[in-house]
């Protein structure tokens, strides 16, 4: 894709899920590099070190984490209620809310927002499912400016790329890279390297956009429905300014965000900025609850809520797939994944990169062009030692794989579901399975495969593209234990 203008506009076609073997491709493009090798090795290793220094109490963790994954699981356990309850006191507070169950909706709705109030230009604060349902582009068909505000997010705009990681956009760009870009891109800018320099001009751009935007975009960390109040967590102030200057505010997030009361955002914010970025607390926590009243001198005269499902009903449907919903995309998974740290986000191809990503994607497109996503793992367990809110992404993986491969059925739990069938290795595993289960049979396949272990193929599948073929030992150990006593 080109790289796109300063006012965030791009002539290419939005970078979407690739194929399984582009997956392959660009996960040993991503493998072969030693730059991206070298770049993610040190962002992450930094991110752990800052989260462990935030907890130094391993009890105070295990209780918070604790305390957390039940407070979520409380949530969605109620979730169509308090969803409905949301909607209440919102409308009653005079915010607008609409529901959307696809991507094409959801930015249908948006775009008739901003036809009826004529915008050209929207200025975004931070928002991953804003990415999800490729806002941007979406306006911009219509003719609509959609321009990021938030830096990473910013950088990434001009490159015509997506974000590599959920909470740190840009961290696959070097300082030159953003210095050249910067150079390109916006007009009467010199080419510098100087970080500081480069900030100062990106916030000089922003802040103009913020002064003439029409409309301000934001995500949605938490929505209380017990007071209607849509909270927002940010470190630069950009979602503060979308969400505040312009005279209009649209607000987007999924349905599993939402929580009964205030008190149950304090737990969830400690750990998310912890978890995050290893900050006790963030710069700005900013707590929307309606449009300006009469007599307040700031703040959007109109505000909108929508809310997205885009397959989370499906996974909400599945009482251990549900789990997925309990993330806080604090992306604490990602920043300890050995897989993610080697290859980067892009490589997966999908919105959401990493452990969360193999989890949360399948349900949003689909397990036929996301099937091999939940085998970009090693298994490790890291990602569900260090998730704040306890989801088992392991255990979750392990599922999807068995959805994927398993044969189609009447009753899938997924959409996709087999997509992965192969009915020659299916009859292979039955078979193994069999003989594994008949002490007899095991026994004499085992001498067999001894004695003809020169037969073993030099090809495997999968297996040998990256390691030596599995042969049989020369002797089994029933034999070698014979030989003992």
């Amino acid at each position: 894709m080109s790289a796109q203008t300063a006012h965030g506009s791009s002539t290419e076609k939005p970078i979407a899920f690739v194929s399984a073997q582009a997956l392959r491709e660009r996960m040993h493009t991503a493998v072969n590099d030693p730059h991206l090798r070298t770049s993610f090795r040190g962002a992450m290793d930094f991110l752990m070190a800052k989260r462990a220094a935030q907890f130094p109490d391993e009890s105070e963790l295990a209780s918070l984490r604790s305390l957390s994954e039940g407070i979520r699981q409380y949530s969605l356990a109620k979730l169509p209620d308090l969803l409905e309850q949301l909607e209440a006191r919102l409308t009653k507070n005079g915010v607008q809310v609409h529901w959307a169950e696809t991507p094409a909706e959801a930015n249908a709705i948006m775009l008739g927002i901003a036809q009826r109030h004529q915008a050209k230009l929207i200025v975004k604060g931070k928002s991953m499912v804003s990415e999800e349902i490729e806002f941007n582009h979406a306006m911009e068909a219509a003719g609509v400016g959609a321009l990021e505000s938030d830096m990473g997010e910013y950088i990434v705009q001009l490159a015509g790329e997506k974000p590599s990681h959920i909470i740190m956009p840009a961290i696959h760009q070097t300082k030159q890279q953003i210095a050249k870009l910067f150079a390109e891109h916006i007009p009467g800018v010199e080419y510098t390297d100087n970080v500081d320099a480069l900030i100062q001009i990106g916030r000089r751009v922003l802040r103009e956009k913020f002064e003439i935007a029409d409309i301000g975009l934001s995500g949605v960390n938490f929505a209380v429905a017990e007071t209607g109040t849509l909270c927002l967590v940010e470190n630069e102030g950009n979602g503060r300014m979308c969400t505040t200057v312009p005279k209009v505010h649209i607000a987007v997030t999924g349905i599993e965000k939402v929580v009964e009361k205030l008190e149950h955002v304090a737990p969830l914010f400690s750990i998310l900025t912890r978890s995050a970025t290893g900050q006790a607390v963030s710069t700005y926590f900013n707590m929307i609850s309606g449009p300006r009243k009469p007599g307040e001198k700031d703040g959007p005269e109109e505000v909108h809520l929508v809310l997205l499902d885009n397959g989370r009903t499906q996974a909400y449907a599945d009482e251990q797939l549900r789990k997925t919903l309990q993330c806080i995309r604090c992306g604490a998974c990602m920043n300890h994944c050995p897989v993610y740290t080697r290859i980067g986000g892009h490589a997966y191809g999908t919105t959401y990169p990493g452990p969360i990503g193999k989890i949360v994607s399948p349900h949003m497109m689909g397990l036929e062009e996301t099937h091999l996503l939940p085998t970009v793992s090693t298994l490790c367990g890291a990602c569900g030692e260090v998730c704040p809110v306890k989801i088992p992404i392991p255990e979750l993986l392990i599922r999807l794989r068995e959805e994927a491969q398993s044969e189609p059925h009447a009753n899938p739990a997924m959409v996709g579901q087999g997509a992965g069938y192969n009915r020659l290795a299916s009859f292979g595993w039955r078979m193994w399975a069999r003989v594994y289960g008949r002490p007899g049979s095991y026994r004499a396949f085992s001498w067999l495969a001894t004695r003809f272990r020169m037969l073993s193929p030099s090809k495997q599948g999968g297996w040998t593209a990256a390691r030596t073929p599995l042969t049989p030992a020369p002797r089994r150990l029933r034999d070698m234990v014979k030989d003992r006593r």
